[in-house]
């Protein structure tokens, strides 16, 4: 019984940010002359995933707890919930750490739960397959002058200028005030690769060993009665989520690792990142050579690169026809991507998550 689901998705990205925070993070790439590699983090793909899953499953993330000290409000620890029957905690994990009382003794255990998914940073396929290129931008109102936008200039002191000063101040200049130029911002272009490993042993089971605790004593208890199933896997013994609730959340898991969505992308940017093709296997090494990139010119000014969709490599390849404007592909199909569904479920279901220890 195969105990990992590896997945490789491979997205087109055009002219766009995958976070609005400082701008579009990247890092370099050290063998092709440090090339800058747009990337999105692992963190921001996960959050993607576990937004999907729970807005599909018509449940609220679940609650988290933000601690600050006063009067100076520095920050405290963030606590979360611990608790399985949230889909984003049980798929997400979790850190509670310990809290201690005034005299600096532990009130309570730290509580650990390892999310079933590894979840690599969305980067390019090849770091000649993706860049980052500068947009210069402005808040421009220069189009309609006769509009009554205020304009306020002052002078060293802070005083503000009269109409009369700033036309003259304007005087022999070609300069418009009504346009003011933004710093620039890094847009990311070209192919990039996702990937995820789904620890089937952890997915739907929880520890229930209190020697490194995942969850507290009464919620183990709340479970129990809720029909979570005893049972143990190879980390010892555990709590297995009822078949129904599986059964349930098993078609939306396969949907949201192939079709999240980065929901800080920003508006003037807006990119389809359209899926064009995804990679399925229990074996890691197959779904890095299914979609791959090839080094065809080594030329050290000029070095190229192409896009390969390998087919033969062992994993099964879902290939969509946006992938032909990128490489040459015989077998693409218009529901591929729903075929890859299918067969994440057919993967996800056919796993025994109660009996995973033979008797």
């Amino acid at each position: 019984m195969e105990s990992y689901i590896y997945l490789r998705g491979l997205r087109h990205a055009d002219h766009t940010v995958f976070c609005v925070h400082e701008g579009q993070k990247y890092y370099f790439d050290p063998v092709f002359s440090n090339v800058r590699m747009p990337y999105s983090s692992g963190q921001q793909v996960k959050r993607s995933i576990l937004e999907l899953i729970s807005s599909s499953l018509i449940q609220d993330r679940s609650p988290v707890s933000f601690i600050w000290k006063a009067p100076s409000l520095e920050e405290g620890e963030v606590l979360s919930l611990c608790d399985p029957r949230y889909f984003d905690q049980i798929f997400g994990g979790w850190m509670h750490t310990a809290q201690k009382d005034k005299s600096g003794t532990k009130k309570d255990r730290t509580l650990k739960r390892r999310s079933p998914f590894s979840i690599s940073a969305m980067r390019p396929v090849h770091p000649l397959l993706g860049g980052i290129e500068s947009e210069n931008m402005t808040f421009d109102r220069s189009d309609r002058p006769e509009i009554p936008n205020k304009v306020i200039v002052r002078d060293s002191s802070g005083k503000q200028l009269s109409n009369e000063q700033v036309e003259a101040l304007l005087s022999g200049t070609d300069r418009s005030l009504l346009k003011k130029w933004l710093k620039p911002g890094n847009r990311a272009s070209g192919l990039f690769v996702y990937d995820i490993a789904i620890d089937l042993r952890t997915l739907f089971c929880v520890s229930t060993n209190q020697m490194e605790p995942e969850m507290r004593a009464d919620t183990i208890e709340a479970l129990k009665k809720e029909e979570w199933i005893e049972s143990k896997n190879v980390f010892g013994a555990c709590l297995v989520m009822p078949e129904n609730l599986r059964k349930k959340a098993i078609p939306v898991i396969a949907h949201a690792l192939i079709n999240w969505r980065i929901g800080s992308n920003q508006a003037r940017t807006f990119s389809l990142m359209e899926t064009l093709a995804i990679s399925i296997s229990n074996n890691a090494n197959q779904i890095a050579t299914s979609i791959r990139a090839k080094l065809i010119d080594s030329d050290s000014e000029r070095p190229k690169a192409r896009l390969i969709i390998d087919e033969d490599a062992g994993a099964e390849v879902f290939i969509t026809p946006s992938c032909s404007a990128y490489t040459i592909t015989t077998t693409e199909s218009k529901d591929a991507l729903e075929k890859a569904e299918e067969k994440l479920i057919e993967m996800l279901s056919g796993f025994d998550y109660e009996k995973q220890i033979a008797e």
